[in-house]
């Protein structure tokens, strides 16, 4: 009589490092809904742009990601652990943020500023060390501002100001950034010095990237994965020659255009369509 045979028993598979996720996600602002039953995962180990049109929730989003936005629905989690059950000391040692338009304190140095990134991992039983030293020396190193250590943050231009408090996060010495709108109000040499930092973030130093940019071109060049909103809803997540296309530019972003290979890194590129071609197809936003 042969044995009965015995089942193999399921388990429930480990999320990547890193990796956040939206389950049913409600945020708010008043009665307001700006975002709404959003679900959506955005990788670990990988860099991500959130993009969509003007006020369609990209930051709020990023808010909500980071638990500054309490969720009026769902939930958030961070490698399956609900972010709102974590204190807040554990969650700013598990993810740096970069807010838009961060206000600067009064006469601080850039090293001052940097060494505000240790503050979660500090507490009264231990005095600043020299593993903190360390973390803002290379925090600086990381991102070119060690030269810049002694001067005062609101003397510095765009590009360097954006430099510091990457540095700042890069301080608190986690393994996920989230960056919301690192590019703007910078000329296009200052965009592409913080876009290359970001690159090289990830790629040397392992870290997880979440940033909200503007301009698809630049989104589809350096991140792995897009997550496209749209009034709120998620229009398109995945990889940006998988999912950027004509007809989602114009889904979305009610632009006609073409998506052509980027003669540099062959990644999506979008070509909005001329104003000829555009009045010809009745586009409101050129006159007749």
């Amino acid at each position: 009589m042969s044995p009965t045979p015995t089942s193999t028993p399921t388990s429930t598979p480990t999320p990547p490092a890193n990796q956040l996720s939206t389950h049913g996600l409600d945020l708010r602002y008043g009665d307001k809904v700006v975002v709404g039953g959003l679900d959506v995962t955005l990788p670990g180990g990988a860099v991500t742009a959130i993009v969509g049109p003007n006020a369609c929730g990209k930051s709020t989003l990023l808010r909500g990601l980071t638990r500054l936005l309490a969720p009026a629905g769902g939930s958030v989690a961070l490698d399956g652990a609900d972010i709102h059950r974590m204190s807040a000391r554990a969650l700013a040692r598990r993810m740096g943020l970069l807010p838009q338009q961060p206000v600067t304190p009064d006469a601080i140095t850039v090293e001052a500023l940097v060494r505000l990134g240790r503050y979660p991992h500090q507490s009264f039983l231990s005095p600043w060390s020299e593993a903190d030293q360390a973390a803002v020396d290379e925090a600086l190193e990381r991102t070119g501002t060690k030269e810049l250590r002694d001067r005062s943050v609101d003397r510095l231009s765009g590009g360097q100001r954006q430099r510091a408090w990457i540095a700042l996060a890069l301080a608190q010495d986690t393994e996920l950034l989230l960056l919301d709108e690192p590019t703007t109000f910078l000329d296009l040499r200052h965009q592409l010095d913080v876009l290359d930092l970001v690159a090289d973030l990830h790629t040397e130093a392992d870290r997880t990237v979440v940033m909200v940019l503007h301009d698809l071109g630049q989104a589809a060049r350096y991140a792995d994965h897009l997550v496209v909103l749209k009034d709120g809803r998620l229009a398109a997540a995945g990889a940006p020659a998988d999912i950027l296309d004509a007809d989602l530019v114009k889904d979305v972003f009610d632009v006609d255009c073409r998506v052509i290979p980027d003669p540099e890194t062959g990644t999506p590129l979008v070509v909005p369509k001329g104003r000829t071609a555009r009045r010809a197809t009745g586009d409101p936003a050129v006159p007749a």
